[in-house]
Order: structure tokens, then sequence, then C-alpha cells
């Protein structure tokens, strides 16, 4: 199988997004177990956090996905 440049440039930028964004999970992931703060003030701020890495996380995993199938089609050429 013999591939374009172009399609391993593509290859090349998706792979790197793929890695970024899969760091970016596992930092939300290493978040979410932490836990709460003893502190109520402390643990109120977190549960905001919380709502907003979740959202974060959600649309990694998305972009994760499509690049993920991006890769699989391009491999298939």
């Amino acid at each position: 199988m013999i591939m374009s440049n172009h399609n391993q440039d593509e290859i090349t930028r998706l792979l790197a997004q793929r890695d970024e964004l899969r760091a970016r999970i596992d930092a939300i992931n290493a978040d979410f177990r932490r836990g709460l703060d003893a502190d109520s003030e402390e643990r109120a701020i977190q549960l905001e956090n919380q709502e907003v890495l979740d959202g974060i996380a959600r649309a990694a995993a998305e972009e994760l996905q499509r690049i993920e199938s991006r890769l699989a089609a391009l491999k298939q050429h």
C-alpha cells in the first residue's frame, strides 16, 4: 500500500491530536479520582469545576472518536 504525502501528513497530524486528546482525558480522569476536598467552600468550587471538566471530557471523547474513525479510513486506502 502506497500512501501519498498528503495522507501521511494528515495521519501524522491526527496522531498528534489523538495523543493530545488522550492526555487531556487522562488528566481529567485523574482529577476526578482525587475526589472532593473536606472544606465545604473548596468542595463547592470543585463541584462546579467537575461539571465543566465533564463537558470538556465529553467533547474530547467525541473528537477522539472522529479522529480514530478518520485514521481507520486513511489506513484502509
